[in-house]
Protein backbone atom coordinates (compact mmCIF):
# COMPACT_ATOMS: atom_id res chain seq x y z
CA UNK A 1 0.00 0.00 0.00
CA UNK A 2 1.51 3.36 -1.02
CA UNK A 3 2.24 5.92 1.68
CA UNK A 4 0.60 9.21 0.68
CA UNK A 5 -0.02 12.40 2.63
CA UNK A 6 -2.93 14.65 1.70
CA UNK A 7 -2.56 18.18 3.05
CA UNK A 8 -6.12 19.45 3.18
CA UNK A 9 -8.99 21.10 4.95
CA UNK A 10 -11.28 18.06 5.13
CA UNK A 11 -14.66 19.66 4.41
CA UNK A 12 -13.52 21.65 1.38
CA UNK A 13 -15.02 20.38 -1.90
CA UNK A 14 -11.59 20.01 -3.50
CA UNK A 15 -10.37 17.89 -0.58
CA UNK A 16 -13.51 15.76 -0.66
CA UNK A 17 -13.04 15.17 -4.41
CA UNK A 18 -9.59 13.70 -3.82
CA UNK A 19 -10.75 11.62 -0.87
CA UNK A 20 -13.64 10.09 -2.84
CA UNK A 21 -11.33 9.35 -5.77
CA UNK A 22 -8.95 7.57 -3.41
CA UNK A 23 -11.87 5.61 -1.97
CA UNK A 24 -12.91 4.52 -5.47
CA UNK A 25 -9.39 3.20 -5.99
CA UNK A 26 -9.14 1.50 -2.62
CA UNK A 27 -6.36 3.84 -1.48
CA UNK A 28 -5.69 5.14 2.03
CA UNK A 29 -4.47 8.72 2.37
CA UNK A 30 -2.83 10.16 5.47
CA UNK A 31 -4.87 13.30 6.10
CA UNK A 32 -2.80 16.29 7.21
CA UNK A 33 -5.05 19.10 8.45
CA UNK A 34 -4.22 22.52 7.05
CA UNK A 35 -6.29 25.24 8.73
CA UNK A 36 -6.39 27.99 6.12
CA UNK A 37 -8.34 30.23 8.51
CA UNK A 38 -5.28 30.23 10.78
CA UNK A 39 -2.78 30.60 7.93
CA UNK A 40 -1.28 27.09 8.11
CA UNK A 41 -0.83 27.15 4.32
CA UNK A 42 1.65 30.03 4.65
CA UNK A 43 4.01 28.26 7.04
CA UNK A 44 7.50 27.79 5.54
CA UNK A 45 7.39 24.00 5.80
CA UNK A 46 4.23 23.87 3.68
CA UNK A 47 5.34 26.52 1.18
CA UNK A 48 8.44 24.40 0.63
CA UNK A 49 6.18 21.53 -0.49
CA UNK A 50 3.83 23.73 -2.52
CA UNK A 51 5.06 27.23 -3.48
CA UNK A 52 1.48 28.17 -4.42
CA UNK A 53 0.47 27.23 -0.85
CA UNK A 54 -2.88 25.81 -1.98
CA UNK A 55 -4.85 22.84 -0.72
CA UNK A 56 -5.30 20.04 -1.28
CA UNK A 57 -1.71 19.00 -1.90
CA UNK A 58 -0.73 15.34 -2.27
CA UNK A 59 2.72 14.00 -1.44
CA UNK A 60 3.28 10.50 -2.81
CA UNK A 61 6.66 9.14 -1.69
CA UNK A 62 8.31 12.55 -2.10
CA UNK A 63 6.40 13.55 -5.25
CA UNK A 64 4.18 16.59 -4.62
CA UNK A 65 1.19 17.53 -6.76
CA UNK A 66 -1.60 20.05 -6.11
CA UNK A 67 -4.89 21.13 -7.75
CA UNK A 68 -7.55 18.60 -6.84
CA UNK A 69 -8.50 17.64 -10.41
CA UNK A 70 -4.85 17.02 -11.28
CA UNK A 71 -4.50 14.93 -8.12
CA UNK A 72 -7.61 12.87 -8.95
CA UNK A 73 -6.34 12.12 -12.46
CA UNK A 74 -2.86 11.31 -11.14
CA UNK A 75 -4.26 8.81 -8.64
CA UNK A 76 -6.29 6.99 -11.31
CA UNK A 77 -3.44 6.96 -13.81
CA UNK A 78 -0.93 5.64 -11.27
CA UNK A 79 -3.05 3.34 -9.11
CA UNK A 80 -6.16 2.54 -11.15
CA UNK A 81 -6.73 -0.57 -13.21
CA UNK A 82 -5.55 -0.53 -16.83
CA UNK A 83 -8.01 1.52 -18.87
CA UNK A 84 -10.12 2.29 -15.80
CA UNK A 85 -13.54 3.79 -16.63
CA UNK A 86 -12.72 6.44 -14.05
CA UNK A 87 -10.27 7.88 -16.62
CA UNK A 88 -10.19 5.67 -19.73
CA UNK A 89 -7.37 5.71 -22.27
CA UNK A 90 -9.60 6.37 -25.29
CA UNK A 91 -8.70 9.94 -26.38
CA UNK A 92 -12.29 11.04 -27.05
CA UNK A 93 -13.69 9.62 -23.79
CA UNK A 94 -10.82 11.22 -21.92
CA UNK A 95 -11.34 14.53 -23.73
CA UNK A 96 -14.97 14.70 -22.53
CA UNK A 97 -13.90 13.92 -18.96
CA UNK A 98 -11.23 16.63 -19.16
CA UNK A 99 -13.76 19.12 -20.49
CA UNK A 100 -16.10 18.41 -17.59
CA UNK A 101 -13.24 18.78 -15.11
CA UNK A 102 -12.33 22.16 -16.60
CA UNK A 103 -16.02 23.11 -16.61
CA UNK A 104 -16.15 22.33 -12.92
CA UNK A 105 -13.05 24.36 -12.13
CA UNK A 106 -13.82 27.42 -14.24
CA UNK A 107 -17.62 27.55 -14.16
CA UNK A 108 -19.46 25.40 -11.60
CA UNK A 109 -16.98 25.40 -8.70
CA UNK A 110 -16.21 29.07 -9.29
CA UNK A 111 -19.89 30.03 -9.26
CA UNK A 112 -20.72 27.88 -6.24
CA UNK A 113 -17.87 29.23 -4.13
CA UNK A 114 -18.63 32.85 -4.99
CA UNK A 115 -22.25 32.30 -3.92
CA UNK A 116 -21.52 30.28 -0.78
CA UNK A 117 -18.20 31.53 0.63
CA UNK A 118 -19.58 34.87 1.87
CA UNK A 119 -21.65 32.69 4.23
CA UNK A 120 -18.45 31.59 5.95
CA UNK A 121 -17.20 35.14 6.41
CA UNK A 122 -20.39 37.11 7.05
CA UNK A 123 -23.13 34.57 7.71
CA UNK A 124 -24.90 35.65 4.50
CA UNK A 125 -25.00 34.01 1.08
CA UNK A 126 -23.79 35.87 -2.01
CA UNK A 127 -25.77 38.47 -3.92
CA UNK A 128 -28.27 37.99 -6.75
CA UNK A 129 -25.56 38.24 -9.40
CA UNK A 130 -23.63 35.35 -7.85
CA UNK A 131 -26.84 33.30 -7.59
CA UNK A 132 -27.60 33.97 -11.26
CA UNK A 133 -24.13 32.68 -12.21
CA UNK A 134 -24.65 29.54 -10.15
CA UNK A 135 -28.02 28.93 -11.80
CA UNK A 136 -26.44 29.44 -15.24
CA UNK A 137 -23.72 26.89 -14.38
CA UNK A 138 -26.34 24.39 -13.21
CA UNK A 139 -28.33 24.96 -16.41
CA UNK A 140 -25.24 24.00 -18.42
CA UNK A 141 -24.72 20.88 -16.30
CA UNK A 142 -28.41 20.07 -16.80
CA UNK A 143 -27.84 20.22 -20.57
CA UNK A 144 -24.76 17.98 -20.36
CA UNK A 145 -26.86 15.40 -18.50
CA UNK A 146 -29.75 15.28 -20.96
CA UNK A 147 -30.31 11.56 -21.58
CA UNK A 148 -27.16 10.70 -19.60
CA UNK A 149 -26.66 8.91 -16.28
CA UNK A 150 -23.13 10.29 -15.87
CA UNK A 151 -21.56 13.65 -16.61
CA UNK A 152 -19.01 12.33 -19.13
CA UNK A 153 -19.96 9.12 -20.89
CA UNK A 154 -21.77 5.96 -19.88
CA UNK A 155 -19.87 5.10 -16.70
CA UNK A 156 -18.81 6.74 -13.45
CA UNK A 157 -15.63 8.78 -13.99
CA UNK A 158 -13.45 11.19 -12.07
CA UNK A 159 -15.60 13.97 -13.56
CA UNK A 160 -18.63 12.62 -11.68
CA UNK A 161 -16.65 12.36 -8.45
CA UNK A 162 -15.24 15.89 -8.71
CA UNK A 163 -18.56 17.48 -9.65
CA UNK A 164 -20.34 15.51 -6.91
CA UNK A 165 -17.88 16.91 -4.37
CA UNK A 166 -18.55 20.42 -5.66
CA UNK A 167 -22.32 20.17 -5.90
CA UNK A 168 -22.84 18.39 -2.58
CA UNK A 169 -21.64 21.55 -0.83
CA UNK A 170 -25.24 22.77 -1.28
CA UNK A 171 -26.16 20.31 1.50
CA UNK A 172 -25.01 23.08 3.84
CA UNK A 173 -27.77 25.43 2.67
CA UNK A 174 -31.35 25.20 1.48
CA UNK A 175 -30.98 24.91 -2.30
CA UNK A 176 -33.64 23.37 -4.53
CA UNK A 177 -32.44 21.47 -7.60
CA UNK A 178 -35.94 20.89 -9.00
CA UNK A 179 -35.40 23.57 -11.66
CA UNK A 180 -32.63 21.32 -13.01
CA UNK A 181 -34.27 17.87 -13.27
CA UNK A 182 -31.35 16.16 -15.00
CA UNK A 183 -28.95 17.44 -12.35
CA UNK A 184 -31.32 16.37 -9.58
CA UNK A 185 -31.65 12.87 -11.07
CA UNK A 186 -27.89 12.54 -11.53
CA UNK A 187 -27.19 13.87 -8.03
CA UNK A 188 -29.45 11.30 -6.37
CA UNK A 189 -27.92 8.46 -8.38
CA UNK A 190 -24.34 9.65 -7.87
CA UNK A 191 -24.81 9.44 -4.12
CA UNK A 192 -25.66 5.73 -4.50
CA UNK A 193 -22.89 4.73 -6.90
CA UNK A 194 -19.93 6.88 -5.81
CA UNK A 195 -17.54 5.27 -3.28
CA UNK A 196 -16.98 7.46 -0.25
CA UNK A 197 -20.32 9.31 -0.37
CA UNK A 198 -21.02 8.66 3.34
CA UNK A 199 -17.59 10.03 4.27
CA UNK A 200 -18.16 13.01 1.97
CA UNK A 201 -21.41 13.82 3.76
CA UNK A 202 -19.77 13.45 7.17
CA UNK A 203 -16.96 15.83 6.12
CA UNK A 204 -19.59 18.37 5.09
CA UNK A 205 -21.25 18.12 8.50
CA UNK A 206 -17.90 18.61 10.21
CA UNK A 207 -17.18 21.64 8.03
CA UNK A 208 -20.55 23.14 8.90
CA UNK A 209 -19.86 22.70 12.63
CA UNK A 210 -16.39 24.21 12.19
CA UNK A 211 -17.78 27.24 10.35
CA UNK A 212 -20.55 27.72 12.92
CA UNK A 213 -17.97 27.59 15.73
CA UNK A 214 -15.76 30.17 13.98
CA UNK A 215 -18.76 32.45 13.37
CA UNK A 216 -19.74 32.19 17.04
CA UNK A 217 -16.22 33.15 18.09
CA UNK A 218 -16.44 36.34 16.01
CA UNK A 219 -19.61 37.50 17.75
Amino acid sequence: MPNMDLYNMPGAPTSRAVQMTAKALGLELNSKFINTMEGDQLKPEFVKINPQHTIPTLVDNGFAIWESRAIAVYLVEKYGKTDSPLYPKDPQKRAVINQRLYFDMAILYDALTKYMYPLFRTGQLGDQESLDKLNAALELLNTFLEGQDYVAGSKLSVADIVILATLSTIEMISFDLQKFPNVERWYKNAQKVTPGWAENLESLKQLQKFIEQKMAEKK
